[in-house]
């Protein structure tokens, strides 16, 4: 990875990817990957994928019949998790093969069209002042939002921080902030209410992820604009976090989320609830499902996989849209030889 994701949950210095071939009968290839988030979830996630192969073989190129059957197979077990995960990148590459069959880009398939989106560049937790210039070529390459992670031992140190990347871009710059589930609900009001005076565009998953009631409580009782939804599994935790009114926004993981069909169920779900969408990750797929989203509001801008494809999904003026045919990914063989585990 070239910038390091510092989070109050741990610290990821490198990016263990899994990466999906879709091989068809008349030779084209979908791809997709996987982020497992720790090396030893690797193991597990490629056993899972090879025991699901066999039952993939022959079947027609439709995701959202494949994923209908794969989640019809495993209604018992359930597909949270790491199952949920592998499924999700399978559909994925699904897409990404059934639109270099066609020579459009997934957008297009999904009713919509390749357009630049608007993106935010997202840090984890910032060195000051290390980071200061890599903050300001963001402001100055063209963003014009920027998101930081907080959650340090003293609450002083987020005060601290966040002051500083404030006057670092300035108030026009949108300025988001992510806690990664780092606090119980009493210790995030406390701390949220010290923030007031930056104009934050969001607080991000202050408490659990799991916790609804108590991103609810949180809403409430210090009015700031939560974000949740990164964790959601499949579209039915879009419904219940929707029912508990656990967030002002939806930020949806194509991996968790069902892959592009879970996601066009949980976006319809936020356009009934006004919820305004944006993406977790995944940024070369990602920019495809926000193209059609109809409450889209930021592509995030994290570049997990760019050092092992062709031709990394680069943000212009701030802006990312999408490439084809499919999903625009081609590996770079040589590179993913050099960092092959």
């Amino acid at each position: 990875m070239a910038r390091p994701l510092r989070t109050a949950s741990g610290s990821i210095s490198t990016a263990p990817l899994i990466l999906l071939d879709v091989v068809t009968e008349s030779g084209l290839v979908g791809h997709s990957y996987l982020f497992a988030y720790s090396r030893l979830m690797m193991p597990a996630m490629v056993s899972i994928v090879r025991e699901l192969a066999p039952e993939l073989a022959g079947e027609s190129i439709a995701p959202g019949r494949r994923m209908r059957d794969m989640r019809r197979r495993f209604r018992l077990l359930g597909t949270q998790g790491l199952l949920g995960m592998v499924i999700s990148g399978i559909e994925m590459a699904l897409w990404d093969v059934l639109g270099k069959l066609l020579g459009r880009p997934v957008a297009d398939l999904l009713g919509g069209e390749a357009v630049a989106l608007r993106a935010y560049d997202s840090y984890g937790m910032v060195d000051l002042p290390r980071d200061e210039a890599a903050i300001r070529e963001s402001v100055e390459s063209g963003f014009r939002a920027v998101k930081i992670k907080i959650g340090y031992p003293d609450a002083a140190d987020d005060v601290a921080v966040v002051r500083r990347v404030r006057e670092i871009v300035g108030p026009e710059i949108d300025l988001m902030v992510d806690y990664n589930q780092s606090l119980d609900p009493p210790e995030a009001c406390r701390r949220i209410e010290r923030l007031r005076e930056f104009d934050l565009y969001w607080v991000e998953e202050p408490v659990a992820a799991e916790d609804l009631a108590g991103h609810s409580l949180v809403r409430r009782v210090t009015g700031a604009r939560i974000q949740t939804g990164e964790n959601w599994w499949f579209p039915e935790g879009c419904q219940a976090a929707i029912a508990a009114s656990a967030g002002d926004f939806a930020m949806l993981d194509l991996m968790k989320i069902g892959g592009f069909t879970g996601w066009m169920l949980a976006a319809g779900q936020a356009h009934a609830a006004s919820l305004p969408v944006s993406s977790h990750l995944f940024v070369e797929a990602s920019a495809h499902a926000m193209a059609v989203t109809p409450t889209g509001d930021w592509v995030e801008h994290f570049d997990l996989a760019g050092a092992i494809l062709e031709a990394p999904c680069r943000p212009v003026d701030g802006h990312i849209t999408a490439t084809g045919p499919g999903l625009g990914i081609t590996w770079n063989e040589e590179a993913i030889a050099r960092y092959a585990l």
